[in-house]
């Protein structure tokens, strides 16, 4: 597995939330980000195209609203996503710059990657974004997603980018209570102490 892993080509990498933020705030942790990028861009200089898949929009847009907590209500989640997105984009450019790289943003909804004609868009724009040299940031768009439409965690869109894209593997670095032998969501898997 680790022969595969280290010989993929196309990679899509999945960052949880609490890996990008920090401190009683939830801001963005810069540091965080800069060595995630530095990972990043060693993978991308030993030849592998990377995909971002990166949480953490909504919990981005707390400080900059004066909120304490991560809100209940649809609307507020939304709007902290909204400002979030904008804070998130903005580090990840900011880091991607030290090694003169360009970022560019994909928000996806669950619709989007379920219309055909939709899906086949999202899958040009990736692949023009990494042929012109620009490591896609992807996430789910929050501020127009609903409770009917959203993938539920950006593990699944994470997935659903890496089917899109015919990625050569997959990197979940998500927020998970333990380490488990398969997907913690199987009803079979073990927790590993």
């Amino acid at each position: 597995m680790r022969a595969r892993l280290a010989s993929a080509k196309r990679v899509v990498v999945k960052i949880g939330s609490s890996s990008l933020t920090g401190g009683p705030d939830f801001s963005i942790n810069p540091r965080n980000i800069d060595r995630i990028v530095d990972a990043v861009h060693a993978r991308i200089a030993r030849g592998s195209d990377v995909i971002i898949v990166s949480s953490g929009s909504i919990a981005a847009g707390l400080a900059p609203l004066g909120l304490s907590a991560r809100p209940a209500d649809l609307a507020t989640k939304q709007a902290a996503a909204s400002v979030g997105q904008v804070h998130l984009a903005q580090e990840w450019g900011r880091s991607f710059a030290r090694y003169d790289t360009t970022v560019g943003q994909v928000l996806l909804t669950a619709s989007d990657t379920g219309q055909r004609d939709r899906a086949r868009n999202a899958q040009r724009t990736l692949n023009r974004l990494q042929q012109l040299g620009v490591v896609p940031i992807v996430n789910e768009n929050d501020t127009v997603a609903t409770t009917e439409m959203r993938f539920g965690d950006n593990d699944r869109l994470a997935a659903l980018v890496a089917h899109l894209i015919s990625a050569d593997a997959l990197v979940l670095l998500s927020d998970v209570d333990g380490l488990y032998d398969r997907n913690p969501a199987d009803p079979g898997a073990r927790f590993i102490p």
